[in-house]
């Protein structure tokens, strides 16, 4: 970080956002008529929201305090610019101003359209609850709560729908692929919808923004956490070898490869369950560890105990992208369903399905084993969104989650 000029003033300020406080203290760096506001990074900040909150863009902060990824620890201080306000919540501004010009230079400009924000209902029930906004004659409707691992949907309706641009501006500087990626909704008749996902470790609130020309809405969603227990597995050494063998980098390249994917929507039909049996061994988002003293993981699937040699069927429509035995996954199927959406099914004894081959929703395409890291006969089903993992069983008889 560079150095600050020599303090001439300093001061404590107090601004609140909602009846929060934003800076507490405060310390402003005054030379030469201008001024730099220090703030200190605490528990839950990201770059993102501390730099929306203040009306800024997320790149400014990067650039401001010479730092090189988004990433921050508790305790940092960084560098907010002169004139930064921290009373306006983060649906109320797209961007830092512009610095104005000399006189003898400035040229008059259209005002900028306000950005609309949007709020859930603080009421709504549960999170398959929806609240509606209205954009350049776009109606957006979101779920008013969300849990880590949900998968989602934005549906948008209107004659102007499939023009819009959708993001989710803070998974800046969160484990996520492709944060804040650009979407653009999938749909037809003016009913289209973008399917989202809460990152497993995320409870900041998630916050989208939907683009319809030069008009932007944003809008935050509450995010629970799910309170489960750390579960330590015992396993032999014969299983936990695997999780270093030579074919490992091979293994992850290949399926990151299918994340990356983003293909038409394949489907048209509800989703299905891939076994007949309900029971589950493993419950999806357990942390857990897998060596002694090793990193706490998330388990990204549901397990779902049954014989081997029972079938496993196609969750719905789509094209396979990896049938293939790994070194973890074991006997690994994956179908790329379209619109960033992937299901994958491992530890099977048998493939029965070939990559490139086009299934259908209730098609089998293996059967289940103990390949792979499993200490015994199970299936280990995934859904992924742009690469992360969403709860399995949201899915099943809904076309969206």
């Amino acid at each position: 970080m560079k150095r600050l000029p020599p303090l001439l003033k300093t001061v404590t300020l107090t601004l609140l956002l909602g009846g929060s406080p934003l800076f507490s203290p405060a310390v402003v760096a005054q030379s030469g008529g201008s001024a730099t506001l220090l703030y200190t990074v605490k528990a839950g900040d990201t770059l993102y929201r501390i730099a929306t909150e203040r009306g800024l863009k997320p790149e400014d902060l990067l650039r401001i305090n010479g730092l090189a990824t988004p990433t921050l620890s508790v305790g940092q201080t960084l560098k907010l610019p002169s004139g930064t306000s921290g009373s306006a919540p983060a649906a109320s501004s797209a961007a830092a101003p512009a610095p104005t010009p000399p006189a003898a230079t400035q040229k008059p400009s259209p005002a900028p359209k306000p950005v609309q924000s949007a709020s859930p209902a603080p009421d709504a029930p549960a999170s398959s609850a929806f609240g509606s906004n209205v954009i350049a004659g776009v109606t957006v409707r979101a779920p008013a709560r969300l849990k880590m691992g949900d998968g989602f949907v934005l549906r948008l309706s209107g004659e102007k729908a499939g023009e819009a641009v959708v993001s989710f501006p803070s998974e800046v500087g969160e484990d996520v692929r492709k944060p804040a990626e650009p979407l653009t909704p999938i749909g037809a008749a003016g009913e289209f919808q973008v399917l989202g996902r809460v990152v497993l470790g995320k409870t900041t609130p998630l916050v989208y923004t939907v683009k319809v020309g030069t008009d932007v809405l944003r809008g935050s969603i509450p995010v629970s956490g799910l309170d489960q227990p750390i579960q330590h597995l015992t396993l032999a050494k014969s299983l936990t070898d695997r999780l270093t063998a030579p074919s490992r980098p091979l293994e992850e390249k290949v399926v990151e490869a299918a994340y990356a994917l983003r293909t038409p929507q394949a489907w048209s039909r509800p989703f299905a369950a891939p076994l007949t049996t309900k029971s589950v061994s493993s419950s999806f988002g357990q942390p857990r560890t897998y060596l002694a003293g090793g990193p706490v993981l998330y388990h990204y699937g549901m397990d779902f105990p049954a014989p081997v040699g029972t079938s496993v069927r196609a969750v719905n429509d789509g094209r396979v992208v990896i049938a293939a035995t790994y070194p973890v996954r074991g006997g690994l199927v994956a179908i790329d369903h379209g619109a960033g959406l992937v299901s994958l099914y491992f530890h099977q004894s048998k493939l029965l399905v070939k990559v490139g081959q086009r299934v259908t929703r209730g098609q089998i395409v293996g059967q289940v084993g103990t390949t792979g890291l499993s200490a015994g006969p199970h299936l280990h089903l995934e859904m992924r969104v742009r690469g992360e993992a969403t709860l399995p069983t949201e899915y099943f008889n809904r076309l969206w989650p």
